[in-house]
């Protein structure tokens, strides 16, 4: 008798226990808080691609071969590899449903949303699950992993839309729906002004709101041309997203390049006034690295960064935009190593990292099908409408995968440093260095405990040498290097002098290097 009671109070000890614990780990979001702190590594992900399944590898979902196309359930497949290769948050593509009237590939363009309160159906798994369910079970998948996820709220419309609710959308004079820029598949929405909101769009978008939050339990929301709708709209739409959880995210697609409106007919919000209205970021203009040939260019754009999160009263900070799925992959532009740049930049620098699936195995998205006329289509359209070089988001396309197995490692390595230096980046100091080579940046983070330092050179024909001025180096002070370089850095005289390679990055970390 003694032993079962011995037994039933060590059972009942290890219930309360592993009860204990569960409830210690239970999911809360902190999606902004990580984010203000620059400690996020975002991936930004195509539901519809993300795990879908090519076994004849040509490239496209052949459905009539019992060929998969990406869901929500095959989804959950990938997230401990995603979880392993260090990132903490997902850009998850627009998942609502989708027009097929006048329309761009043969699945449809998943910014051409025709329903802002409905789940694209075409990611829904075979089984009886409703396709809500589905999405709710991928986003508490991902939070068991500690992954938050946002979702892309696209910012116009489709044809079929405008066929249902033709009050939702701007007029041109002749009355007729007005294409933005050359968004030939989708319409203005017509978001009002800054004196007056329009109610039926605001309306539209708080059931994206609510369906996000409430039924979904997502952390946050990219705005989809965020500066094509008033500050007052956004203002309005944060606050209420805020009242149901005042850590959700959002993030705006707008950036201090662009200055002008989608269409002569809509409004331009800068995006000084987006963040104004509660926006906790937006992308900064760091996709023009492959033109910035000085490295000026590149130091000036964090420190007016820097400057721009102080002029809130919240917290802001910024995306690390080197390369998103508006951009050429980075392979096409400058190769791998070009590639590696971006990916130490975003490891080291006070922004949020940022990556496109795909990146990190080298994925040139290059489809052999490419604008040729198809056999089956989804759509109106019969051909396979794509942009050269960049994630298709237009048709039943393969899984975004590179082979560059090497490369891949790199990736996770330089993650796996960003998150040991997470508190340099969150309360450290940029510190711009003086290089004698203008086409060399140089850098540090420190928090006077840690200092990280970074070189590399943005010419990618030819090699380029510097010296490195740092107050404070010693010829013994000790390091680590944490990205070598070709030939090894000379330390004397209170500086560094290096010979780097075409494109060639390094990284070096220091404990207790003082600089002033």
């Amino acid at each position: 008798m003694n032993n079962f009671y011995k037994l039933l109070f060590t059972t009942l000890t290890l219930i309360y226990t592993c009860t204990t614990v569960a409830a210690q780990e239970a999911y809360t979001n902190n999606a902004r808080k990580l984010f203000t702190d620059n400690n996020a590594i975002i991936y930004e992900i195509n539901i519809r691609t993300f795990n879908a399944k090519d076994t004849n590898n040509n490239d496209i979902i052949d459905f009539d071969l019992n060929e998969e196309s990406g869901t929500f359930i095959n989804a959950i497949d990938r997230l401990d590899e995603i979880k392993d290769a260090g990132i903490n948050m997902l850009h998850v593509l627009p998942v609502t449903q989708v027009g097929k009237t006048k329309a761009l590939g043969t699945a449809g363009s998943l910014y051409a949303a025709s329903s802002f309160n409905r789940l694209n159906e075409q990611l829904k798994d075979k089984s009886n699950d409703d396709i809500n369910s589905q999405a709710k079970k991928f986003v508490q998948e991902a939070h068991k992993r500690r992954i938050r996820i946002i979702l892309d709220l696209p910012a116009c419309a489709a044809y079929d839309l405008y066929l249902q609710r033709p009050e939702l959308f701007v007029k041109d004079k002749e009355q007729l729906p007005v294409v933005p820029a050359d968004w030939t598949d989708v319409r203005l929405l017509n978001a009002g002004s800054e004196s007056v909101i329009n109610p039926d769009v605001f309306g539209v978008y708080k059931e994206f709101v609510d369906l996000a939050i409430d039924e979904l339990g997502v952390d946050g929301i990219r705005a989809d041309v965020a500066h094509c709708k008033p500050a007052e709209f956004w203002r309005e739409l944060i606050s209420y997203s805020r009242e149901k959880d005042p850590q959700f995210l959002w993030l705006a697609e707008s950036s201090d390049s662009w200055h002008d409106a989608v269409s002569p007919y809509g409004v331009f919000t800068s995006y000084d006034k987006l963040l104004e209205a509660g926006f906790d970021g937006y992308y900064g203009s760091f996709f023009n690295l492959k033109e910035w040939s000085s490295a000026d260019k590149l130091i000036n754009h964090v420190l007016f960064n820097k400057d721009l999160a102080r002029q809130f009263n919240s917290p802001k900070s910024v995306i690390g935009s080197f390369s998103t799925h508006d951009e050429i992959s980075p392979v096409l532009v400058n190769g791998i190593k070009y590639s590696t740049m971006i990916l130490w930049l975003n490891s080291t620098l006070p922004v949020n990292a940022y990556y496109v699936d795909g990146f990190a195995t080298g994925d040139n998205y290059i489809y052999d099908w490419a604008n040729q006329k198809a056999d089956i289509t989804f759509t109106d359209d019969d051909y396979y409408f794509a942009h050269r070089g960049k994630i298709d988001i237009f048709n039943f396309s393969r899984k975004p995968a590179g082979s560059d197995k090497e490369f891949l490692k790199e990736f996770i390595r330089a993650n796996k440093f960003r998150a040991e230096i997470a508190p340099v980046l969150a309360n450290g100091t940029f510190i711009p260095l003086k290089s004698s080579n203008e086409r060399i940046f140089s850098y540090a983070m420190t928090d006077n405990k840690t200092t990280v330092i970074v070189f590399g050179n943005l010419n990618f024909e030819n090699n380029e040498k510097t010296d490195i001025k740092i107050s404070g180096l010693k010829k013994t002070s000790g390091y680590r290097c944490i990205k070598s370089t070709e030939n090894e850095p000379v330390i004397k005289n209170k500086k560094i002098t290096i010979n780097l390679t075409a494109g060639e990055t390094g990284v070096l970390m220091f404990n207790n290097l003082e600089i002033k």
